[in-house]
């Protein structure tokens, strides 16, 4: 037999131990682990002694500064980031406090207290990632916190349904806000379902005389086929390429709105 256990097992343990190094550094001792974030930065981990002779492996906040550099690091506490959050931390068993994630154990735990947490910042940092390839949940929660932003003081309605159309219900409009003279209707496109029943959407209210104005809101606008952006743009509106592109959906939005907004 090619594979044997005692073999495989003595060859993983060797490996990973080489792998895994405890430090010594200004009076502290870190563990120098093989995993890294997605920019190349590697995690570190402190080991500091606590009352009752449990050892604290923690991140020392370095993983929250991590997220802090191209992140809005208050989104993570709330909506379905922080219930990713709280089901990372509790399937890992990691506690969170003042920044920093930790797991308090006996000196015995350690080997498996920082495979734990460095499984556990793994996860947490793919959150980050929701910015950048966002799900499509996320996705609506920042398009909704960005147009609320932009409209200050004005009613932002989701899931609203057009009164007085045939199926209505069936053809539910993202958001809608007062415009000047007509609905402006603003539809998040994470995805190309959703640009296809998009497409259908503006059609169905263009056929029925209802008058309005549009704006697309992509997540990627890019990584969609053009086949299907040319059906979009045949049923008319503005479209923003994605979220980043807030003064491109800033300008769009206010020059429609019903009241005057502060450029502020």
């Amino acid at each position: 037999m090619i594979l044997e256990k005692e073999k495989i097992a003595e060859t993983l343990c060797s490996s990973l131990c080489a792998e895994v190094k405890v430090l010594e550094r200004n009076g502290q001792l870190l563990i120098s682990t093989p995993f890294h974030f997605p920019d190349g930065d590697p995690y570190i981990l402190y080991l500091r002694e606590l009352p009752g002779g449990l050892i604290r492996v923690t991140d020392a906040g370095h993983t929250m500064m991590f997220l802090s550099y191209e992140n809005d690091v208050d989104k993570i506490f709330a909506g379905n980031r922080n219930r990713l959050l709280d089901r990372i931390l509790s399937t890992s068993d990691v506690e969170l406090s003042e920044g920093e994630f930790f797991v308090d154990v006996l000196p015995s735990e350690i080997s498996n207290a920082t495979f734990r947490l460095s499984q556990a910042i793994t996860s947490l940092s793919d959150i980050t990632f929701l910015n950048r390839s966002r799900t499509e949940s996320t996705f609506y929660e920042d398009l909704e916190d960005a147009l609320i932003k932009i409209v200050p003081g004005i009613e932002v309605f989701s899931d609203y349904i057009v009164p007085d159309t045939p199926d209505a219900s069936a053809y539910k409009i993202d958001y809608r806000i007062e415009g000047k003279e007509t609905d402006l209707f603003i539809f998040g496109i994470p995805t190309k379902d959703k640009i296809r029943l998009t497409t259908i959407t503006l059609g169905h209210l263009l056929r029925h005389q209802f008058e309005f104005e549009s704006i697309s809101v992509f997540q990627d606008q890019a990584s969609l086929a053009p086949s299907d952006l040319a059906r979009l743009s045949n049923v008319g509106g503005e479209m923003v390429s994605s979220l980043a592109a807030i003064d491109d959906l800033t300008r769009k939005v206010r020059k429609r709105v019903a009241h005057a907004v502060s450029q502020g």
